[in-house]
C-alpha cells in the first residue's frame, strides 16, 4: 500500500511538506503543491483512513471555496452561506484560491481527509473530472457559476439572459455603437455574459465591430486598460456593457481619463450590483444578482445532500434584475 513516505520519496520532498499540501495547501508554494499533488493522484495515494477517522470523528464544518476573496461580490453570497449555515449548527471555512485553478483543486482533497462535513465551490474554474469524483463521495455544491454536464446541484442566475437584459437596455436608449467588456473566456461567467451581449445585438440586427469587443479579467485594472484601448480607435462605442462592475468602474475612470464623461459621451453598465455601485460617481446602472438568497439556497442544497436527503432538481436558477442608475443616458447625436 502506497504511504506519505512513497509519495515524499518520488516527488523529492519531505513528509511534512506532503502532509502540508494535503491539509494546509495554501501555506505551500504553488510548484511545490503541483508536484506533489501530480504524485499523489500518480500513486492513488489515501491518506490512512483509521487516522482520517479519528481526526474527523464528526465534524460540522463546511468548506467554501472562493475564487478570489478581494472580489467584493462575494462578500453577500459568504454572508448568506454564514447566515444558514450557523441556523443549521455548522461552522464555515473559507478558502480563497487566488484565481488559482491548482490551488482551487487543492482544496477539493480537504474533503477527501474529512477535515469538512461538506463544501460549496463558488467557481467553476477546477477539474470537472475532480470534481465529480469528489462529489460521488461527499457533498459538494456548486454556487454562483455552473458546469456543463456536471452532475452536482448549482445556484445561480440565468447569466446570458441577464447579460442580454443589460444589452437590451443600451439599445432601448438608441445607441447601436455597442462595446463589450468581457471576462476572460476560460471562465463560464465571462463566455455566458458575451454570449447574451451577442444576442441582443443580433435580435435587434446590430452589427458588432470585432474591435468593440475586448476580454478582460474581471478585476478593476482590465477594465481601465480594454477601455483605454477602445477609446485609442478613431471610431468608439456610444455605449459599452461591462462584465462586472469592478471593471465597469475602471472603465468609467478611463473614459474620464481621456476627458471624457460617463454618460453625456459614453453610457457604461456594469454586472453584480455590488454595494459600490450606488456610491459611484456616477452610480452604476448594473444587474444585480441576489447573492445573500444564492448562499442561502446553496446551504440549503448542502444540508440536504450532508443528511442523505434527494435533491430531485441539480440547477437551480434565481432571478436577477436590472438597477437603474446614473450611467447611462439616451443616445444623442
Amino acid at each position: 500500500m502506497t504511504g506519505i513516505r512513497d509519495v515524499a520519496k518520488k516527488a523529492n520532498v519531505s513528509i511534512a511538506t506532503v502532509s502540508r499540501v494535503l491539509s494546509k495547501p495554501d501555506t505551500v508554494a504553488e510548484e511545490t503543491m503541483k508536484k506533489v499533488l501530480s504524485v499523489v493522484e500518480e500513486l492513488n495515494y489515501q491518506p490512512n483512513a483509521a487516522a482520517r477517522q479519528l481526526r474527523m470523528a464528526e465534524t460540522n464544518t463546511i468548506l467554501v471555496v472562493v475564487p478570489d476573496i478581494a472580489n467584493t461580490f462575494f462578500s453577500k453570497v459568504l454572508r448568506g452561506i454564514e447566515c444558514e449555515a450557523r441556523e443549521n449548527g455548522y461552522e464555515v471555512l473559507l478558502g480563497d484560491a487566488g484565481n488559482h485553478i491548482q490551488s482551487e483543486n487543492s482544496y477539493l482533497h480537504i474533503l477527501r481527509q474529512k477535515k469538512a462535513a461538506g463544501m460549496i465551490l463558488l467557481t467553476a474554474g477546477i477539474d470537472v473530472k475532480l470534481v465529480e469524483e469528489i462529489a460521488s463521495e461527499f457533498p459538494v455544491v456548486l454556487a454562483c457559476e455552473y458546469i456543463n454536464g456536471l452532475h452536482v446541484p448549482s445556484v445561480s442566475i440565468d447569466n446570458v439572459s441577464s447579460a442580454r437584459t443589460a444589452t437590451e437596455h443600451l439599445i432601448s436608449l438608441g445607441h447601436t455603437k455597442i462595446g463589450c467588456i468581457s471576462g476572460p473566456m476560460n471562465s463560464v461567467l465571462g463566455r455566458d455574459r458575451l454570449q447574451g451581449f451577442y444576442q441582443a445585438m443580433a435580435q435587434y440586427n446590430l452589427q458588432v465591430d470585432p474591435i468593440f469587443v475586448q476580454e478582460g479579467d474581471f478585476s478593476y485594472e482590465s477594465g481601465f486598460q480594454m477601455m483605454t484601448k477602445l477609446l485609442a480607435y478613431n471610431d468608439i462605442p456610444t455605449a459599452v456593457f461591462v462584465g462586472n462592475d469592478e471593471m465597469a468602474f475602471g472603465s468609467i475612470n478611463a473614459i474620464e481619463a481621456k476627458g471624457l464623461c460617463v454618460p453625456n459621451d459614453i453610457s457604461v453598465i456594469g454586472f453584480d450590483n455590488i454595494k459600490f455601485s450606488s456610491i459611484f460617481k456616477p452610480g452604476l446602472t448594473t444587474i444585480a444578482q441576489p447573492a445573500f438568497e444564492i448562499g442561502v439556497r446553496a446551504i440549503e442544497l448542502l444540508v440536504n445532500l450532508m443528511k442523505k436527503e434527494s435533491v430531485e432538481k441539480k440547477q437551480h436558477i434565481l432571478k436577477s434584475r436590472l438597477i437603474l442608475r446614473n450611467s447611462c443616458r439616451a443616445y444623442q447625436v
